[in-house]
């Protein structure tokens, strides 16, 4: 038996929230790891850090790109969102290590 339309809805909804909680756990824990390494007092701009994020994930992977096509680098988000992501997660982890 199929499952009904409103059934559907209710599990994207789960799924997105899902999705949100494991983005905001890697945002975070890359937040704690870039203040520690010391980004955090580095005068850069945003599309030069993230390009050496992604090189950073190359090296990582073997040399290969990850999967799928990737308009910005950024999954289809854009800049700002990734930003204040990493920057409430560095804020949450960041002033407990010291």
């Amino acid at each position: 038996m199929k499952k009904p339309s409103s059934k559907i809805r209710e599990e994207i909804g789960r799924l997105q929230d899902q999705l949100r909680a494991a983005e905001t756990r890697e945002a975070e824990r890359i937040g704690r790891i870039a203040l520690k390494a010391g980004i955090g007092e580095i005068e850069i701009e945003e599309a030069e850090l993230q390009a050496a994020f992604e090189e950073i994930a190359k090296r990582f992977r073997g040399g290969r790109e990850a999967a799928g096509p990737r308009k910005n680098g950024s999954g289809g988000r854009n800049g700002s969102e990734t930003t204040s992501t990493l920057a409430s997660g560095a804020d949450a982890g960041g002033a407990s290590e010291t």
